[in-house]
Parts: structure tokens; C-alpha cells; sequence
């Protein structure tokens, strides 16, 4: 519970830290970039103008993308804040309020219903924290103020504004995390251009407000990135010695980067296959992840890695997967 209460109250510090009165507008990097749109995408010079005159630099979001939780918690700190009750309790409802959809999004995308309804629990519990961000703040201060990934903020940004010019919106009025991501499923603008889709067929790809788009999207992002279920996503298992070497190749990627035969050749034991057949050349990544006393070691297999393609981080990935099980675990109980 510290962890928890810990994570509030930087929360609650990082809501009201200050936002610069500054305006973009008139910095020789700002400037370049309008006219590289202007000139790659015929925008409105005066449009951008405004946009740009109006958009502000926010120390806090610098501050969260400087810190977040992935590279601050360990595993049982994340977990304890992801994988709770309240959010079971809420992922059962939404499944039972959102049931035709759910269930025709899985039948088409090949999705299981529970990573949907458990990618939009841990995203925004379930719509409920979409983000109260200025997304062209959150993506102008990064992309312009925030070394280490300023450039694919700036293409961020990029795609925002074209997203804007192509579903008539205006970019101003558009909030989100402070990364720029938008709506139940959390998706940045380069996302809602690739993968977001008009589910209920009404002419409008609304990820904020609509249920229907927002759950075919997420279904569709999966399938995208090569959601196969044609094997378990993880599996328990345990290093009967945990030899440097392969202390070292654990965390070493998110990728499937051996085949399981090589890893049970290097000491590596599946605890449990019951209702599997593990095939020995099944792709496979050694995950260790920290508990409050040791570590618990899993193998990751390759739709392990799709759940990664939304989130970069394995804890993440972890935290999907568990919820997702205890959601439909309590489902079928009853």
C-alpha cells in the first residue's frame, strides 16, 4: 500500500506544477518545423501560427517522462498498482456492459476478449482516466524541449496535426496522457492513423468517446502487430542454476530471441504445462521479474512480445496478462 500511496501523492504534486507562459511561437526550431510542414504537408502557415502561439511548455510533463513507472517500481510495486480489485471488479463490468462488441471484435481480429478489455482496464480504467493533457502541449514540449526522444515527439506531433486536418478536429481542443496518448485505448496519433478503426461503420473513428470504435480498434492493433494465440503468452518457470550467463540473458530482450530447447538446455524448467504441449522450438524470452523477497523467472513467448509492441516494457506486459487472467477467472467462477 506505501507504493500505492506514494504513487498518489506524486500525482497529485505533478497535477498542479506549473506550465510555462511562453508561447513556441517565434523559435528558430519551431519556425523550421512550420515550414517543413507547410512545405511536405500544405498546411495553413497562418493555422500553424496559432496553434504554435497558443501551445505552452510543461515542466511536469518532463518530469513524468523522465520518471516513469516502468523504470521507477519493480515488478510486486507495479503489480500491486495495476492488477487490484477494483480494477477486476470494473474489467467484469465493462465485459458484461460491452458484451456483442467485445465478442465480435474477438471473432473478427482474432484477439482474445480479455487482452482488450484488459489493455483499456490498465490504460484508463476503462475509460475512466483518459488524460486531462493538452496533446499538442504534452507533444510540443517533448518534441521540442526534451532531448533523448525529441525527434519521434516532433513526428508525433507531425501526425497529430494531420490527424486533426483529416477527422476535422481541432487540435487544441484534444486531450490526453502526458505522452500524447488519446482516448480508452491510449493510443498516440500515429497509432489512430495506422490502427484505429470506425467499428460501429457511423463515418467517425472516435477512440474518446465511443466504446464500439475504441474496443475494434484495440482488437485491431493486436491483430496488426501479429496477434496469433497460437501458443501460451507466458509460462512459469524456474532456473535450476542461476548461473551469470544466464542471470544475464534474462531481461536481455523483449523479443523471443532462442527457441525453448535452448533455454531448457541452459537450465531453464517449465513449472507448469498443464493443458499445454510445449513444443521445444517454440520461440521463447527468459523474463525475470522482482518480488518483494527473490524473483520470479517466466518464459515470454511470441504473443508475449505483440502485447509489448503497445507498451515497450515487460512489466507492462506482465501486468496485462495477469489482469487479464484474473478478469476471466473470475468470470467463469461466477
Amino acid at each position: 500500500m506505501r507504493a500505492v500511496f506514494l504513487f498518489q501523492i506524486l500525482a497529485i504534486c505533478w497535477l498542479y506544477a506549473p506550465v510555462s507562459n511562453a508561447s513556441y511561437l517565434g523559435r528558430d526550431d519551431v519556425e523550421t518545423y512550420i515550414d517543413q510542414l507547410v512545405e511536405d504537408h500544405e498546411f495553413s502557415r497562418a493555422a500553424l501560427e496559432q496553434i504554435f502561439a497558443e501551445a505552452r511548455h510543461s515542466e511536469r510533463i518532463i518530469d513524468l517522462i523522465s520518471r516513469p513507472a516502468e523504470r521507477r517500481l519493480v515488478w510486486h510495486e507495479y503489480r500491486e498498482i495495476l492488477v487490484d480489485e477494483p480494477r477486476i471488479r470494473q474489467g467484469l463490468l465493462f465485459w458484461d456492459e460491452n458484451l456483442a462488441i467485445l465478442e465480435k471484435a474477438s471473432d473478427r481480429y482474432g484477439v482474445p476478449i480479455e487482452i482488450i478489455v484488459a489493455i483499456i482496464g490498465v490504460e484508463t480504467r476503462y475509460g475512466r482516466i483518459t488524460g486531462g493533457f493538452s496533446v499538442v502541449n504534452a507533444l510540443a514540449t517533448l518534441g521540442f524541449d526534451y532531448p533523448p526522444r525529441a525527434k519521434f515527439f516532433r513526428g508525433e506531433l507531425t501526425q497529430l496535426l494531420l490527424l486533426a486536418r483529416e477527422e476535422g478536429k481541432d487540435p487544441m481542443s484534444l486531450k490526453g496522457s502526458y505522452a500524447g496518448a488519446m482516448g480508452y485505448g491510449q493510443f498516440i496519433p500515429s497509432s489512430y492513423r495506422n490502427y484505429a478503426i470506425d467499428f460501429d461503420e457511423d463515418g467517425v473513428r472516435d477512440i474518446w468517446t465511443n466504446k464500439t470504435d475504441a474496443i475494434g480498434s484495440v482488437a485491431n492493433y493486436f491483430a496488426r502487430h501479429g496477434w496469433s494465440g497460437s501458443m501460451p503468452t507466458v509460462l512459469p518457470a524456474t532456473v535450476a542454476t542461476p548461473t551469470p550467463e544466464l542471470l544475464d540473458l534474462a531481461n536481455a530482450s523483449l523479443k523471443p530471441t532462442r527457441a525453448l530447447g535452448e533455454w531448457q538446455a541452459l537450465g531453464v524448467v517449465l513449472e507448469q504445462t498443464e493443458g499445454v504441449r510445449p513444443e521445444s522450438w517454440w520461440p521463447a524470452t527468459l523474463l525475470r521479474l522482482e518480488q518483494a523477497e527473490g524473483a520470479d523467472f517466466w518464459l515470454g513467448f511470441e504473443d508475449f512480445y505483440v502485447v509489448t509492441r503497445y507498451n515497450h516494457s515487460r512489466l507492462y506486459a506482465m501486468a496485462v496478462l495477469q489482469l487479464s487472467q484474473a478478469i476471466r477467472e473470475r468470470r467463469e467462477a461466477g
